[in-house]
């Protein structure tokens, strides 16, 4: 009797633990599934309450520090930069002689495989469209879990960050491609270094996380489907838009 309690104790423990961190190891559709946690392999024999917790701290771990566990979350946190950096944005373009109605907005500290060039409608405060867009091959280092480095420096091919105006249009190596000139100090060079708003055929049109993509030498590189959407904004405004690239 004694062997059957203790059996039946230790399945009941087991079913709480795995349906107590069932959710932590849910994915979404562009996770790749993973079996294995810290240094170890998750199985589902020989669970003490220690191995549980050590289990747990791993997973939380896991999601506290890498960009495929914590997905969500840096989704979330982007959410809240634009809506902070937006507030005196309607403000800025009137003050300076930008399109009063929509702007473009880049945040590069979403990873390169989701959605982060933002078609911003500023009069309802919201995300009309979103795209893929490519940051520079300078700004990534392996292993940097996604977060790039920026410069302003001719030759470093990478990301600057701040203001852009959208200057003309012309067509060059990549076809269509507007001049961007630089407004803040972090990148006042923009058009020394030749960056430019442009399409890359490598650019994907639908997201590819957890994959990255193609890595340009600084400038915003988009899709050619979405950079036709963005030539029709420009073209049909009257006043240069804004581009604003921010981290």
């Amino acid at each position: 009797m004694k062997k059957v309690i203790k059996l039946y104790s230790s399945l009941f423990l087991l079913h709480s633990t795995l349906n107590a961190f069932s959710s932590p190891l849910q994915q979404s559709v562009n996770s790749v599934a993973k079996e294995k946690v810290s240094d170890g392999t998750f199985t589902t024999y020989n669970l003490t309450e220690q191995s549980a917790n050590a289990i747990k701290d791993s997973i939380v771990h896991m999601e506290r520090d890498t960009s495929f566990m914590q997905i969500n979350t840096k989704l979330k946190a982007a959410a809240v930069r634009l809506k902070k950096i937006t507030a005196s944005l309607e403000e800025y373009v009137t003050a300076n002689g930008f399109n009063t109605e929509i702007c473009f907005m880049v945040d590069m500290a979403i990873p390169s495989g989701k959605n982060r060039f933002f078609i911003y409608d500023i009069k309802e405060g919201a995300v009309e469209q979103s795209s893929l867009v490519s940051h520079g091959s300078g700004s990534y280092t392996k292993g940097c879990n996604d977060l790039l480095m920026f410069s302003n420096v001719v030759n470093s091919n990478a990301t600057s960050l701040g203001k852009y105006k959208i200057g003309n249009a012309y067509y060059g190596k990549y076809g269509l491609s507007y001049k961007l000139f630089g407004l803040d100090s972090t990148n006042s060079k923009a058009f020394e270094r030749a960056i430019v708003l442009h399409s890359d055929s490598y650019v994907p049109r639908v997201e590819t996380y957890p994959r990255h993509i193609y890595e340009s030498a600084g400038c915003p590189a988009v899709s050619p489907t979405f950079l036709a959407d963005l030539d029709k904004y420009i073209k049909a405004s009257k006043k240069p838009i804004l581009l604003w690239i921010y981290n």
